[in-house]
């Protein structure tokens, strides 16, 4: 007797009629490209805000919070790869969380946000008592942006990719280095690893610095990314993985321990800040703070430009048409005017609400927590429904159950911080709430 036929888990059009698809996830890549596109994805210019994160924790919680988000999200975005393969070889490649696109423009807008306050940080170090505001800068980054969100398609970033992997790298090593000289200085700020006196604020605190170190960790992007790999796609994703993992590895805990370890409960949303304080001369070198600052502003551009893939494909999907060339003029113009309003909006919410400790937390426990902790574990058990007698399938459901718990709260925790936080800031503030 013929089995019924199984219900499609991911409803889309055909391929040959989505210009999204078609046009910016072109499958042409290799998994090395994978690879450069998951680190631009994953390690960026939020690890200057881990040693924030373990105001929350400790140095004992921390640490291990950190590793244990990591080795969960590399385990979810492995079964993720797997689910995706299972797709491909069921004739399924283009698969998307676009339904989840507003999580990832939390995102978009934290890069723009970040990247003017970068050069608002050089700008102050260079004229101290200059007239320009936080919002002017970030309307500098948003005309850039416009002109980078004009390359086509995700595949074409894939250079851009490799150098910002390469300026992760240096921005995290000169911060590091830059921390080490501070807490030997004779400026040394006094270290005070305590936390929070009452119990609830603790509570608090450390639910809202996990979902911060859930968003460093966050990838919404993982199907899009996976299907910009030349089919066949199996084993290459991983590949990919290794190289994105080993690159966390060294940065994550090397910013980590050396901010944590010189500035304490004391540390800033972005560690820069602290490394430059507005009142006080610069802890470390004035050339070494400036070379690592203008590596954030470079690889937050190509962040930004990631991240937005998944606007600009929903938008190719609706406007363009896929019989007609990329370059064409009935394609070309609708995608220099939706993209270009697209970067706008997200400028316009990075000055209005300048909000980024507090953005990273609300996105971590609302968009990445569900989307990489919970998600890919529920689609491998349907997908592949391993016996319920097995480890992987418990191991499954202890992470669904365990991280649902931690995304409730972190979002009640990130939330009721942004609240608090909304007393004290205004509409085109020149500072950054931390």
């Amino acid at each position: 007797m013929a089995k019924p036929p199984q219900p499609d888990l991911f409803p889309e059009s055909s391929l040959e009629s989505d210009a999204g698809a078609t046009f910016v996830l072109e499958s042409k890549g290799k998994w090395w490209h994978a690879g450069y596109h998951l680190t631009t994805a994953i390690v960026g210019p939020t690890i200057l805000t881990l040693p924030y994160a373990f105001r929350g924790l400790g140095w004992g919680l921390g640490l291990f919070c950190l590793t244990a988000l990591g080795c969960v999200t590399f385990y979810s975005y492995y079964l993720m790869s797997r689910v995706l393969e299972h797709c491909e070889k069921a004739g399924r490649r283009h698969i998307r969380f676009r339904e989840l696109a507003a999580d990832v423009l939390g995102v978009g807008i934290g890069a723009i946000l970040l990247a003017g306050q970068c050069l608002k940080i050089m700008y102050e170090n260079l004229s101290p008592n200059g007239s320009l505001r936080l919002y002017e800068f970030i309307a500098m980054v948003t005309v850039v942006m416009i002109v980078l969100s004009q390359l086509p398609s995700f595949h074409s970033l894939r250079h851009i990719n490799l150098i910002s992997l390469l300026l992760c790298l240096g921005y995290s090593f000169l911060v590091v280095g830059a921390c080490i000289h501070a807490g030997l200085s004779k400026n040394a700020p006094a270290r005070d690893y305590s936390l929070e006196s009452s119990s609830s604020a603790r509570v608090f605190s450390a639910f809202t610095s996990i979902s911060i170190i859930a968003a460093i960790f966050g990838n919404g992007i993982l199907p899009e990314i996976q299907a910009t790999l030349a089919p066949p796609a199996t084993g290459k994703m991983v590949k990919g993985l290794l190289m994105c993992y080993t690159v966390a590895f060294f940065t994550f805990y090397s910013a980590a321990v050396s901010g944590y370890w010189v500035f304490g409960n004391k540390s800033n949303s972005n560690i820069l800040k602290s490394l430059m304080p507005d009142e006080a001369p610069s802890l470390a070198p004035t050339m070494l703070l400036g070379l690592a600052v203008l590596f954030v502003l470079l690889q937050l551009l190509a962040i930004g430009l990631v991240y937005s893939q998944v606007a600009y494909e929903i938008m190719e999907k609706q406007s363009a048409d896929v019989k007609q060339g990329m370059f064409s003029k009935r394609n070309l113009i609708p995608r220099l005017i939706l993209r270009s309003l697209y970067v706008i909006f997200c400028g316009f919410m990075a000055a209005m609400l300048p909000f980024f400790g507090d953005i990273s937390g609300v996105v971590g426990a609302i968009g990445f927590i569900p989307l990489d902790f919970i998600l890919p574990m529920l689609l491998y058990n349907m997908t592949h429904k391993p016996s319920r007698l097995s480890f992987t399938y418990w191991l499954n459901l202890f992470i669904i159950i365990a991280f649902t718990g931690v995304g409730i709260m972190g979002a009640f925790s990130s939330i009721r911080k942004l609240v608090l936080d909304a007393n004290t800031f205004k509409l085109f503030s020149s500072d950054v709430v931390d």
